[in-house]
């Protein structure tokens, strides 16, 4: 008789906490203390397959050994050492400031505005914005090259604080 892994699964999910230990005892021929349903549906889902499909190979066995052996495992956080930021190799932080205006958003970001059924895409720039190519100094140009009508470009693009959107 061959098992549907999948159905058998899916009744496992369906299991309380108790039914699956007593599936575990089955199973495994032993008693669990974990009450932990997703850890149990797991452990006995791979039972299951085992069961099903067979085990895995002596050499499969082996190399995961020898990868465990050879896996440098850090059980501890290293810890922050206080030396000279002479010496190299040391990492420092700095505060880095940007001069730019506070309610566009950074260099390489998209501003989008949706308007008569177009989507308009502008790319940010260090120095400017780009709209279909051209290159333009301010969002009201922008604006101004997208609808043919002057506009304040923060309102067009519902730019607020911060370059958020309002």
């Amino acid at each position: 008789m061959t098992l549907n892994v999948g159905k058998e699964v899916a009744a496992l999910k369906r299991m309380t906490v108790t039914q699956l230990r007593a599936k575990h005892v089955e199973a495994f021929g032993e008693q669990t203390h974990s009450g932990h349903k997703e850890y149990l549906v797991k452990r006995i889902a791979w039972r299951i397959q085992v069961q099903a499909e067979g085990d895995l190979s002596q050499r499969a066995r082996q190399r995961a050994r020898e990868l465990a052996n050879d896996a440098d495992l850090r059980t501890h956080a290293p810890r922050q050492q206080v030396q000279d930021s002479d010496q190299p190799g040391i990492t420092t932080t700095a505060t880095v400031c940007f001069d730019h205006d506070p309610r566009v958003p950074m260099p390489g970001s998209f501003i989008t505005r949706r308007y008569k059924d177009q989507d308009i895409v502008v790319k940010v720039l260090p120095k400017g914005f780009e709209f279909e190519g051209d290159i333009y100094r301010s969002l009201s140009a922008v604006a101004t090259a997208a609808t043919g009508k002057h506009w304040n470009g923060f309102h067009f693009f519902n730019l607020g604080k911060n370059g958020k959107r309002t």
